[in-house]
């Protein structure tokens, strides 16, 4: 996009394609996207004002990014760009525990959505899927021998998902075999969360299930966030890829956590204190 096309964008469109690059970059300054955009830096902190209102970005001095903090979660188009193989390498491992007659439930994290991506080759079925994550639901909306219940609720976009009192109680009708789900943080023997209305809907769903597995990227081990969601003992299993440090993994094992290591580079499993 040349300067003269952004001076000449409405403010919904300017903002809606600056959203775009810093979702793409992870995050700019506001004189990068003052020249970008070809207008002056009082109209991008104006636009960047409302996009953080909107909760798709947060400011910091001189810029804006769309990367997490201990308040602020990721826009889910930002979060679906990051540590890719990292996350398939986790649902590679959260799959084979998975059988055909299952019901297993899917919470709204980008990790989740890689086991429902691998559950596209039908090759386990039939199956239960019960999740609150539209992204998953389009997914496997029309995926022969999965029986499909999507759980309703407030629709938030920034997550692409159904929250809200409805449907925590539509998670406290189901039991299930197994929930897998994941969190922005785990520390000190804790998962964390930013948001309060996320935390309720997941502790709804750990309570539906049978067992509980945690699947994480290595980056969200040693962060906390505002919220606490439970202990890690609430899961039967972690599950996170090999780019864990030595020292977060011996925190968990200082913590009693029952965790596996997942290979993203055709290393061995390792197997972690129960």
């Amino acid at each position: 996009m040349s300067s003269s096309m952004g001076g000449q964008q409405g403010p919904a469109a300017r903002q809606a394609a600056m959203a775009e690059q810093v979702l793409a970059d992870g995050s700019a300054t506001a004189a990068e996207l003052a020249e970008r955009f070809g207008v002056s830096l009082m109209t991008i902190h104006r636009d960047l004002d409302e996009l953080e209102r909107q909760g798709i970005v947060r400011k910091f001095r001189g810029g804006v990014t769309a990367q997490p903090s201990g308040v602020f979660e990721s826009n889910v188009q930002y979060r679906l760009k990051t540590m890719r193989a990292e996350k398939a390498a986790v649902a590679e491992h959260a799959l084979r525990m998975v059988e055909p007659g299952m019901a297993i439930l899917l919470d709204d994290s980008t990790s989740t959505l890689e086991i429902a991506r691998r559950l596209r080759t039908g090759e386990v079925t039939p199956l239960t899927v019960v999740t609150n994550f539209l992204e998953a639901i389009n997914l496997l909306a029309d995926q022969r021998g999965i029986h499909l219940m999507a759980l309703g609720g407030d629709y938030d976009p920034l997550h692409s998902s159904f929250l809200g009192v409805s449907c925590v109680e539509a998670v406290e009708q189901l039991r299930v075999d197994v929930c897998f789900a994941s969190t922005s943080a785990v520390h000190g023997g804790y998962a964390y969360h930013q948001e309060q209305h996320i935390v309720s809907v997941k502790r709804a769903m750990l309570d539906a299930a049978a067992r509980n597995v945690l699947l994480i990227d290595h980056t969200k081990l040693g962060r906390v966030a505002l919220h606490r969601v439970v202990p890690l003992s609430r899961f039967d299993l972690l599950l996170v890829d090999d780019g864990a440090s030595a020292e977060a993994l011996r925190d968990l094992d200082e913590h009693k956590v029952r965790y596996e290591v997942c290979a993203t580079k055709g290393s061995d499993d390792r197997a972690g204190a129960t």
